[in-house]
């Protein structure tokens, strides 16, 4: 265990709260353990806070839909420009403030739907990063949680996707990107789309991916 040296600020809520909650205390120990002191906000108004901003290594939002203020996403948008980390998963990053575009051009992403109901797909790890710390030494591997159909950035760093498989209305499958690393001016930008609730953390693949992530992320 290392000395607390870092911050780490935690934004969790929307219109899913509680499951942003019990998914974010999931990592508490794991960002501890990993030298960061974390402070836990459940307002975005902490995204206007610029003093805090420009001290924080690392911010870790799990906040599904919901609106943000003009203010509270040009504060965002510049701390990570700045240099400071941004990262999370599922609907808590793609899934959030729809109609604010500054906002999807710093995550890179943003959902459009789920395939419904139940059942196991796989995660591939794209071949051409093999060597990026997220996903070295790591293998494809299979997940019970809804996949993500999102549209992504070129910029992007793909690490993993997920398959649409051809029906009715689409003529062919599709390799969705499921897991991509950015960098937004000095900052860098993880988002991982899948995990879902704290059962799908249960997957030791799941939880390695994630907790990569979040490291790498960190200024």
């Amino acid at each position: 265990m290392t000395s607390g040296h870092r911050q780490a600020l935690v934004v969790r809520g929307g219109a899913d709260g509680d499951r942003s909650v019990r998914t974010t205390n999931l990592f508490m120990s794991f960002l501890r353990d990993n030298g960061f002191r974390i402070l836990v906000e459940d307002s975005l108004e902490v995204y206007e806070d610029e003093d805090l901003l420009v001290r924080t290594d690392l911010i870790v939002q799990s906040w599904t839909r919901g609106d943000i203020t003009a203010r509270e996403s040009a504060g965002l948008v510049a701390a990570v420009r700045a240099g400071t980390g941004f990262a999370g998963w599922h609907g808590g990053v793609v899934d959030a403030y729809r109609e604010d575009l500054d906002y999807q051009m710093l995550t890179g992403g943003t959902f459009v739907m789920r395939r419904q109901g139940p059942g196991r797909h796989r995660v591939r790890l794209a071949e051409e990063h093999t060597d990026h710390p997220v996903i070295a030494g790591l293998g494809d591997f299979d997940v019970d949680t809804e996949p993500y159909w999102t549209l992504n950035d070129p910029l992007n760093d793909v690490l993993a996707t997920v398959t649409f498989d051809a029906d009715d209305t689409r003529q062919r499958s599709a390799a969705i990107p499921a897991v991509w690393a950015r960098s937004w001016g000095k900052g860098r930008v993880f988002v991982s789309t899948v995990g879902s609730g704290p059962e799908d953390f249960r997957n030791p693949h799941v939880r390695a991916l994630t907790e990569r992530g979040l490291l790498w992320a960190s200024r």
